[in-house]
Formats: structure tokens, sequence, C-alpha cells
């Protein structure tokens, strides 16, 4: 046994990606917040040109200059700069005659505030400015009706869209919020249940090889105290290597991958046997097609699977023989375990532990199958995984 080096595959972000991204959503903000800035400045000194503005520094680029400069701030305080814009609007028009818009100039004002939870506030500064703007505008009726209600229709027309705009902007922020959570969730749980996999399968294999061989070292103490002693000795190794495993695991929960042995694999299946041999368990193991050639996340469920196959064995069934067969095939890897311990030949049904259900859902998470149950002689465990093709 190693350490789960491929556990933090699927674990959730951390701290660290986490805060990257945070960073790299406020460098867009501020992308954002410059754009709006410089459009608003250069729409509205355009405008005020082209209606025939002749000294634009009287009036109209301080006024742009200001609107924009208060967009730089309207993620932080976007009623203040709201408010703060159309203040800056009517003191313009008070000022001056002159035929700029009410709404539009402060689109992006608008836009903002109306995505946080002052909408309402939003609604009734724009309706109050457009009631101020008809009444302002209304010397136009005698001369051009039209065009004034050109003016006051499409600047309210104006003022709804940005509402709904900044409203489905907002929502559509609070969706992908949801589904990120939801995603990080996911992961997190995916991840929990991983974690205990892995504790599952080191923990109970060592119980029962140690189990296996205390029981031996009680039964050979007075009459043996060699084999005993031996039998203790093979018990502290199991216990070391289980040790050692689990502070890898935990050393990987804490800080990540690095520096952590890579995960038990096909390649551990010899040690695997070995252990089990020790413990008193006539284990044979056949191998077929070559076995270096089968992807690393279906050879690490290989050698959990044969691992709690064996465990089971040898604390459940009262095996004195298995065998295990492992064999890769064009597009599969096969596992089969089987031993001569309580099995029951009509085929009935058997009680999952966390062991059985911990095997079926890693095959599974690797588009497999896995049946466990009571064969003819005893009981068998056999998983199917496919992979990519290659010659058998």
């Amino acid at each position: 046994m190693a350490a789960p080096h491929a556990l933090s595959a699927a674990a959730p972000a951390g701290p660290s990606a986490r805060s990257s991204a945070r960073s790299s959503t406020r460098h867009t903000g501020w992308i954002a917040d410059l754009a709006f800035a410089v459009l608003t400045v250069v729409l509205f000194v355009a405008v005020a040109l082209a209606t025939g503005v002749h000294n634009p520094w009287d009036g109209q680029i301080p006024l742009a200059l200001f609107l924009g400069a208060l967009l730089l701030v309207r993620r932080r305080w976007p009623m203040t700069v709201l408010l703060l814009s159309v203040a800056a609007v009517f003191a313009y028009h008070l000022a001056h005659f002159s035929p700029a818009g009410w709404i539009w100039p402060v689109a992006a004002a608008y836009f903002t505030a109306a995505g946080t939870s002052r909408v309402r506030w939003v609604v009734v500064v724009g309706v109050a400015e457009l009631v101020y703007s008809a009444v302002d505008a209304r010397m136009i009726i005698d001369r051009n009706l039209v065009r004034y209600l050109i003016h006051t229709f499409g600047e309210g027309l104006l003022l709804a869209a940005l509402v709904a705009a900044g409203l489905a902007y907002a929502a559509s922020q609070r969706r992908g919020d949801l589904l990120r959570e939801a995603e990080y969730r996911a992961r997190a749980a995916e991840e929990r249940l991983s974690v205990a996999r892995e504790v599952h399968d080191i923990v109970a294999h060592t119980l029962a090889v140690v189990g296996v061989h205390l029981n031996v070292a009680a039964d050979t103490l007075r009459e043996e105290p060699a084999e005993a002693a031996a039998a203790l000795r093979l018990a502290q190794d199991v216990r070391n290597r289980a040790m050692k495993d689990l502070d890898s695991l935990i050393t990987v929960l804490r800080e990540g991958p690095a520096g952590t042995e890579p995960q038990p694999d096909v390649s551990s299946l010899g040690a695997l046997v070995a252990g089990a041999r020790a413990a008193g368990l006539d284990v044979t193991l056949h191998e077929h097609g070559d076995l270096s050639t089968i992807p690393a996340p279906a050879s690490v469920a290989v050698h959990r699977v044969v691992q709690e196959a064996l465990a089971n064995t040898l604390r459940h069934s009262g095996a004195t023989m298995a065998e295990v067969a492992v064999g890769r095939h064009a597009r599969s890897v096969t596992v089969e375990i089987t031993d001569n311990g309580k099995g029951d030949s009509s085929g009935g049904g058997v009680a999952e532990g966390n062991g059985i259900t911990g095997m079926r859902e890693r095959v599974r998470a690797l588009g497999g199958t896995l049946t466990a149950g009571p064969a003819a002689r005893g009981f068998a465990v056999r998983a199917e995984i496919p992979v990519a093709g290659s010659p058998e």
C-alpha cells in the first residue's frame, strides 16, 4: 500500500485557487468600469458637438468627465453613483439649454444600480427624472409634438430597458454563484466519499491481516514462541505500512499531493498477495495480458478491489484458499477474486457492507460494473472496467 496521490484530483478548489478566481473577477470588473467611463465621456462629448455646442469646455466636457469618474466606483457604491450622476445632469440642464438627454448620460449608473436590492428606489429616481424632463421640455410641444413624444417616451423606454437589463444581469450573476456553489459542494461530497473509501480500504485490510497474525501469536505463544514472535513482527510491519498510508493521506488532505507517493496499483498486487499469504490464506495470482498498459485510474481501482476482497475473505469467510485473476483486454480490464469460504450455491443474496459498496462506487465511477456474492464453492467478486483500446 502507498499514499493516495491521485486523491486530490477530485478535491474542491483550495483557498489559493478561489483567491485567484476572485482576483481575476476584480480585474475584469475594473476593465468594465473603465470601458463604461470612457464610453460615457466620448458619447456625451460627441453628442454635444453634434448638436452645435461651440465651447464644450463650458460645461459638457466637465460633466462628461465627472460622470465617467463616478463610474469607476459604480460597483462599490452603486446608489451613490446614481444619485450623484442624476444630480449632475439636473445641474447641467438648469445652467445650460441643451438638447442632451436626461437618462442616457447616466445609463451605466442606472444599469448598475438596478442590479442591487434597491431597484425600487432606482425606479423612483428614474421616474422622477423623466417627469421633470417632460415638464422641462413642454415648450417643444407647440413647435414639434413628434419630437416631444420621441424625447419623452424614448427616454422612458430606455429607462425601462436599463432597469430590465440590470435585473437580468443580477439574476444571471446569482444563478452563476448558485451553480458554482453547487459544483463546489458536489466536489466536496465526492472528495469526502473518496476519503471514506481510502480510509476504509487501508483500515479494513490492515485490521484483517493484523487480526490473523495476532490470533496466530496468541495460539502459539506458549508452545512456539518463535512462531508467535514472527507473527507479531508481521503484524507490526502491516501496522507500520498502514500508519504510513494514513499519514500520507492526511498530508494530501492538508497540503495537496506534492511530495507524496503514488497510489498503489496493479504493480503492487504481488505485495498485496504476499501479505494475505503471510496471514495464512493460500492465494494464487493469475495475470493475463500486459497489465502495465492499464491506465492509472483503472489500475488503482483494480488494486483497491483486490485489497478489499482479500480483506473480506480474511475477516468473514473462513476461507483457506483464494484466487485472484486480473486480465488486460482490448477495451476493458477484468478482475475476479474467488475463495472457498462460506458460500451459497443457491445464489442467495448477500448483505453489502461499506467494503462492497465502496468497491462498487469506485468501479462505477470509471464506467464499469462490479458484482459480489456467493458462488458455487465460496464467494466471488467480479469487476469489469472499460479502458482505451490496445492490442491484447
